[in-house]
């Protein structure tokens, strides 16, 4: 590739991170640095009671790294970028100093810690919550292989080396000590370590590690009872797990915290429980999003009835996108009929509430509330094994790829048909281009932000549109190339250096946003299958859809090289307009689900993979398509006779 595509290229992939970057991340420092700050601000929080007790010192040691924690913290938050809570952050470091240096009680200590560890979070937010559940089986191994030595192998402190350390191992038993310590101060120690200890940073394991250990870590003051008294509470009392909803509550949740809103028994088995058992909470999690889902139906079904067309409409967005959306992933691994007809019966309800048809709108919620029923049913906790993550990532990479792959191919095979090789660059440019960009798009929707149904269903709607529009107008030039002497009268008089350099530009264009509309899916379909913890299935049916997909390239590849010029203009003209068709009718239906356009729901057939989805909307779209399609190769046949 020649200087000036390089130059390009990488002046477009800035622009693109430049454009993520500000859409979706809040202006932080490094992550690693927010990081430290919270941990040193929980520390603070839970050994300020070994150094202070009722306005005295019972520890010089302690002491002192308290003074000195409180005072870092303090000159890290100056240094912070700036943010609207940057100075009541700064004022809530500067009070936390002031308290260590006055000898106030722990408990107010930790309670000023914990106020600017909250406004950290709010201010500068990182994922809190492991991406996929963690495998206490493979903690266990790693304390024993990693931590017993010190800790001890039931975690007293008084491994083989505790006696040589100064100061000495946590006790990980200490009943006290465990009730201010969450799962999320446990990981940040595990991954960066305590300056000034023997404690050393183990961030050359992996993050699932890292979070396994924290969790066996985080289990070890529960006695068997403890754990046996929380699965009765979650079982029997739906208060009982109401206090840890989700898997961001459970890492930053500690028994002290809990125990203020329920008793002190409760909060200590009910977070003992969950510790051991978090497959629990992230199946609560989930019933959460379908929850969600039912309630805001109902909430959209009963303002119709008062006659508000337009609210209804509104919720009923929302409780497909904030509540059964995020659930797309694994039940397009389990049951892609009960997805299709989820998605089709949400479109119908829409549609019934566009017309204020109540009678059919309350049909189409009840036949909603017996799917979601069968949704509950299928992604329960642990319920996507390795065999459904496997088939499902293979599935999702075919279904997602062979456009974008058919695209990119009919490009190259047509550069190579017209002997202009120097234009491939521009096209592989395109397509590498977009891989980074998809992989700049997984760490924004794994570490900076959740990309919501609504952003995903505008951006695949867009691209998709743009896609067709460039498509359409390619297939109707190559239709016209691959009459009967065009193509070498075109290659005479008409592809000037200039004009190849124009027109490579949009094979970029085009080779970019048909393969980033893709990706941008499969990023997000496969983040949320992940979650399930089946790297390796998810993995090998990665691997396993790429090598089926070069296999299709292939096979395309040499039959287009055997093809005769004329007929392989002829054929690829067909193929692209074809594409455009598909993409046009998703780019629709994607801006529809995302509320931008009305969607008019008619009998007809749902099938995604060809664009086709039963509304008129898409219907329309597609038919002036293929009228234009059939207008322009119907112009070019006549210019050819005359």
């Amino acid at each position: 590739m020649t200087y000036p595509v390089w130059r390009r290229l990488i002046a477009f992939v800035m622009f693109c991170c430049c454009v993520i970057g500000t859409t979706h991340a809040n202006p932080t420092s490094s992550e690693a640095e927010v990081r430290q700050l919270w941990q040193l601000l929980d520390y603070v929080a839970v050994d300020y009671a070994g150094a202070v007790q009722n306005g005295a010192i019972v520890s010089e040691l302690e002491y002192g790294e308290m003074q000195e924690f409180s005072t870092r913290a303090q000159n890290q938050v100056k240094a912070l970028p700036p943010h609207p809570l940057h100075a009541e952050l700064a004022a809530a470091t500067i009070k936390l100093k002031q308290a260590v240096e006055r000898k106030e009680s722990p408990q107010q200590v930790a309670q000023l810690a914990r106020e600017a560890n909250r406004l950290l979070l709010q201010a500068y937010p990182f994922p809190v919550a492991p991406r996929a559940l963690p495998d206490l089986a493979r903690g266990a191994a790693l304390y024993q292989a990693q931590c017993a030595s010190c800790h001890g192998a039931a975690g007293a402190g008084d491994g083989a080396l505790a006696a040589k350390l100064e100061p000495k191992p946590i006790a990980f038993t200490d009943e006290e000590r465990a009730r201010s310590r969450s799962l999320m101060a446990l990981y940040q120690v595990i991954s960066q370590g305590v300056e000034g200890t023997s404690m050393p940073a183990f961030a050359g394991l992996s993050e699932h590690d890292r979070w396994s250990l924290a969790f066996y870590v985080g289990r070890l003051a529960f006695k068997d009872t403890d754990i046996a008294a929380g699965e009765s509470a979650f079982a029997q009392s739906s208060s009982a797990s109401a206090t840890i909803p989700d898997m961001n509550t459970l890492v930053t949740a500690t028994e002290e915290e809990l125990a203020k809103a329920s008793s002190s028994s409760t909060a200590r088995s009910v977070l003992a429980y969950a510790r051991t058992h978090p497959g629990v909470v992230l199946e609560q999690q989930e019933r959460k999003g379908i929850v969600l889902a039912r309630k805001l139906l109902q909430d959209s079904l009963d303002t119709l009835k008062n006659n508000q067309r337009s609210k209804a409409t509104e919720l009923a967005l929302s409780a497909y996108l904030d509540g059964f959306e995020p659930l797309e992933a694994r039940l397009d691994a389990t049951d892609r009929q009960l997805l299709v007809d989820v998605e089709r019966t949400m479109q119908l309800y829409r549609g019934a509430v566009a017309q204020g048809n109540v009678l059919r709108a309350t049909e189409y919620a009840a036949q909603l509330d017996a799917y979601f029923v069968r949704v509950e049913e299928l992604t329960g906790a642990n319920k996507t094994d390795a065999t459904t993550v496997f088939v499902g990532a293979l599935t999702i990479l075919l279904r997602e790829g062979v456009e974008a792959l058919l695209i990119v191919i009919a490009m190259v095979a047509f550069l190579r048909k017209a002997e202009r090789p120097q234009a491939l660059h521009y096209v592989h440019a395109g397509w590498i281009s977009a891989l980074a960009a998809g992989a700049l798009t997984w760490v924004v929707a794994t570490y900076v932000v959740s990309i919501s149904g609504a952003s995903r269903e505008v951006t695949e709607g867009l691209s998709s549109l743009f896609a067709a529009a460039v498509l359409l107008s390619v297939g109707l030039w190559m239709h016209q190339k691959g009459q009967a002497g065009q193509w070498q009268a075109y290659l005479k008089q008409h592809l000037t250096a200039a004009m190849e350099k124009r027109s490579a530009w949009a094979l970029f264009a085009l080779a970019f946003i048909a393969v980033y509309r893709e990706v941008f899916e499969t990023v997000l379909f496969y983040s949320a299958l992940a979650a399930d913890g089946n790297g390796t299935a998810l993995l090998a049916g990665f691997v396993t859809g790429l090598v089926l997909l070069s296999v299709i390239a292939v096979i395309f590849l040499r039959t287009s090289a055997r093809m005769p010029i004329g007929k392989f203009f002829s054929f690829s003209s067909v193929l692209v307009a074809a594409l455009a068709v598909v993409l046009v009718g998703k780019g629709i239906a994607g801006l529809q689900e995302a509320g931008w356009l009305t969607a008019t729901p008619v009998t007809g057939p749902r099938m995604p993979v060809l664009g086709l989805y039963p509304t008129i909307e898409t219907y329309a779209a597609q038919l002036a398509l293929l009228l234009a399609a059939g207008l322009g190769f119907g112009f070019n046949l006549m210019k050819v006779r005359k």
